[in-house]
């Protein structure tokens, strides 16, 4: 019986990895051009989830981002030690809130013109129709990855 042309192939090798991969080499790009703001695309993003939610409590924006607990604890305390972001009381004796600081604002605001040239290189390196092919193809795996019947938006 002859092989099927219209069947993608088995992947080759491990997802994770090729996926990890993909990510330094992005990861390279942005933070290329954040180095003058003294920030890394992991912290401009940590910003801009916190400015767009705070205050947020860090379970909620560790789901937001989609990174485990001591993920964000780890992530967040340079930002904190930066006076970038603070961490409050919550509603209750057990409960913290993430808030972002003016100093925040004023830090993200000044990386934001680097993201932006950071993302137009991007686009440039892999083209247009890729990068939007690519976050389209990023929704749909997140999407079936949390059970969920069709990508979000």
């Amino acid at each position: 019986m002859p092989e099927n042309q219209d069947l993608p192939s088995m992947p080759q090798g491990c997802s994770n990895h090729r996926v990890r991969q993909l990510m330094r080499g992005i990861g390279q790009i942005y933070d290329a051009h954040l180095n003058d703001t003294g920030l890394r695309i992991t912290q401009y993003s940590l910003l801009s989830h916190v400015l767009a939610a705070s205050p947020v409590r860090p379970v909620d924006l560790a789901r937001l981002m989609r990174m485990d607990a001591s993920t964000l604890t780890r992530n967040l305390k340079p930002l904190i030690d930066a006076g970038w972001v603070s961490l409050g009381q919550g509603g209750d004796q057990r409960s913290r809130l993430v808030h972002i600081t003016d100093a925040g604002r004023a830090k993200r605001e000044e990386a934001k013109q680097s993201w932006k040239t950071a993302q137009n290189a991007l686009n440039a390196r892999l083209g247009l129709e890729r990068v939007v092919a690519l976050h389209g193809l990023i929704d749909e795996c997140l999407a079936l990855l949390d059970g969920a019947d069709r990508p979000q938006t």
